[in-house]
């Protein structure tokens, strides 16, 4: 029997909560789910297999890094993707519209699309959501993210709501360069991008344009840059419920794990962050009880495992204070140990909440999780 193209299942809801499967020609992905972010076609400090082995379905690439180096074109010629980086899973790939507002410095925005001076070099790219839906074919994404651009939560309302309609007629662009390319259609999924900031009603004016134009999935843009938790949850309490029932939403770059318990609370299904691999990297860890920084002073003569319920080898096989004296000495390993350890407690959270929406028991664990979850530690 092939594979599906694209299907999404729903298996169990708990409140708002929802677990399900999305079937893909290269694998499941269950959900909720987290995906490791491998920006220039790697996770930092991982091999593909390990970040496979921690319990990932899925990996996130982006559009704007590799049309720059080493090419999108290159990698088409090698293979793609997949095959370029050793991950037989699916990926998705950002259409580089984050990039818009991350590098504000080097951009120019017009009703065709963005010019990039790159940060490499300084040469000069056009990206327009035709380009970006060739270069995510390129590439062999399994999971095509429509081309958009997210303005920071506390621009004014007037050019957060121009930028979302501008968005949404990128996302029309999208749509049709998505369905005019060659391969696309028969082999990926095209998701959109809903916009409009903090702003109720622009939101809805957002979703009911991508419902319209119609994609496999929908994402909430727009977070997580800047407008701390309580609004982007307060947000959340309402985004979610605009957009189909039926199909997957991701929530992109986020978050935290208590910002993914409270946002699964409130029907999210896929994730992405370079968190856990970037405060590895930093000598942060995270854990059941919240967040372990590796390079205070009293961890220094400490043999405890860091996490006793972790089965990652950092916590298997060494103590805090060899992970302490790895940080402190700037040695790689500590990097290593600690990336693998965030990445396998994100997919350990995952898979529990996956368990107990399943049991009805969501609500409770998530109760019992922020009790014990500390922020600062």
């Amino acid at each position: 029997m092939t594979a599906p193209r694209f299907q999404f299942s729903i298996h169990a809801t708990d409140g708002k909560a929802r677990t399900g499967t999305i079937r893909m020609r290269r694998g499941e992905i269950r959900t909720p789910a987290f995906m490791p972010v491998g920006t220039a076609a790697t996770v930092k400090a991982m091999k593909p297999q390990g970040v496979r082995a921690t319990g990932a379905d899925i990996l996130l690439g982006n559009t704007y890094h590799l049309m720059l180096r080493p090419g999108a074109e290159r990698v088409a010629r090698l293979g793609g993707l997949h095959t370029f980086m050793n991950w037989d899973r699916p990926i998705l790939t950002d259409s580089g519209g984050y990039q818009v507002m991350s590098l504000s410095d080097l951009r120019k925005i017009t009703e065709e699309g963005v010019t990039f001076a790159s940060h490499i070099d300084g040469s000069r790219h056009l990206l327009t959501p035709e380009r970006s839906m060739e270069i995510q074919r390129l590439l062999g994404s399994d999971i095509v993210m429509a081309f958009d651009e997210c303005p920071r939560a506390d621009a004014p309302r007037e050019a957060i709501e121009k930028s979302m309609r501008m968005s949404m007629r990128w996302a029309a662009r999208s749509r049709a360069g998505f369905d005019s390319g060659e391969g696309h259609a028969e082999n990926s999924a095209l998701f959109g991008i809903q916009q409009g900031a903090l702003d109720e009603a622009l939101r809805r004016e957002s979703a009911d344009a991508l419902r319209d134009i119609g994609f496999d999935g929908y994402a909430i843009g727009g977070l997580a840059v800047g407008e701390g938790q309580e609004a982007m949850f307060a947000t959340l309490d309402f985004a979610p419920d605009m957009l189909p029932v039926d199909r997957p939403r991701y929530l992109m770059g986020v978050g935290k794990p208590d910002d993914l318990v409270g946002a699964v609370e409130r029907g999210i299904d896929m994730f992405d962050c370079v968190l856990p691999s970037r405060s590895g990297r930093n000598g942060q860890a995270f854990t059941w009880h919240g967040p372990v920084n590796l390079r205070n002073a009293r961890h220094a003569e400490d043999t405890a495992p860091l996490d006793e319920q972790c089965p990652c080898d950092a916590c298997r096989h060494y103590g805090r204070a060899y992970l302490h004296h790895l940080i402190k000495a700037g040695e790689i390993l500590g990097a290593m140990l600690l990336t693998e350890h965030n990445l396998t407690f994100y997919q350990q959270l995952m898979a529990t909440m996956r368990e107990a929406i399943g049991a009805g028991t969501f609500t409770a664990f998530a109760a019992r999780f922020r009790s014990d979850y500390l922020r600062t530690g």
